[in-house]
C-alpha cells in the first residue's frame, strides 16, 4: 500500500453549489430533503463533514471548476491490485473566529483489513483560513489521501478514518469510509 497524504500540498478550495447541500440542521439532497447521517457523512451543532472515496484521478480538475458548475465524482468501493483510490474530505459551516478565519484540524488514519494502522497523522491543520464565501458553502479540506493497492497489500476491507474537528465550535465529527482491495 502506498499511501500519500496531500495535507501539505493542497490549498483550501471552495465551491458554491447551485443546489444547497447543507442546512443548519444537517445534510440535505438536491430536493431539500434531509439526508440521514452515515459513517462517512455527519453533522453536529451546525457543523458538517463528509468523506468521499473516488477512483477519479482527475478529482482536483473536477473540483476546480467555476462556481456555477457542480463537479461529479465517481464513488468507488473497491480497487484492484495496481489501482488507486482517492479519499476526499469535505466540510460545511465551520465556526469563524473574530478574524473571519476557520480553525479546523483533522486526525487521519488508514486501517488494514486486520484492523492494524498502516498510516496515521494527528491534529493536522486541515482548514485554517479566511473563507472566500459564506461558511455554509461546501469546502474541501486539505486532507486528500491517495491509496495505491500494491501487490503485497492484504486483500479485504480497508478503512479510511478522518476526525474533522472544528476547534472554534468545539465539535468533532469522526468519519470513516471503507473500500475493498481485491
Amino acid at each position: 500500500m502506498r499511501w500519500t497524504s496531500a495535507l501539505a500540498m493542497m490549498a483550501m478550495m471552495a465551491l458554491m453549489l447551485p443546489l444547497t447541500t447543507f442546512a443548519s440542521d444537517g445534510w440535505i439532497d438536491g430536493d431539500g430533503k434531509a439526508v440521514p447521517q452515515t459513517d462517512a457523512m455527519k453533522s453536529s451543532d451546525g457543523f458538517a463533514a463528509s468523506l468521499l472515496v473516488t477512483s477519479d484521478a482527475d478529482w482536483q480538475a473536477k473540483w476546480e471548476t467555476p462556481a456555477d458548475t457542480t463537479p461529479r465524482f465517481t464513488e468507488a468501493s473497491d480497487v484492484q491490485l495496481g489501482g488507486e483510490l482517492f479519499v476526499l474530505t469535505f466540510l460545511s459551516n465551520p465556526q469563524l473566529g473574530e478574524d473571519g478565519a476557520a480553525k479546523v484540524h483533522c486526525d487521519v488514519r488508514m486501517l488494514r483489513p486486520d484492523g492494524s494502522s498502516s498510516a496515521e497523522e494527528r491534529d493536522v491543520p486541515c482548514f485554517t483560513a479566511r473563507l472566500p464565501g459564506p461558511p455554509t458553502l461546501l469546502y474541501m479540506t486539505s486532507v486528500q489521501l491517495k491509496f495505491v493497492a500494491e501487490p503485497d497489500d492484504p486483500k479485504g476491507t480497508w478503512t479510511a478514518q478522518v476526525v474533522v474537528k472544528d476547534l472554534l465550535r468545539g465539535v468533532s465529527l469522526p468519519l470513516q469510509a471503507r473500500f475493498e482491495v481485491r
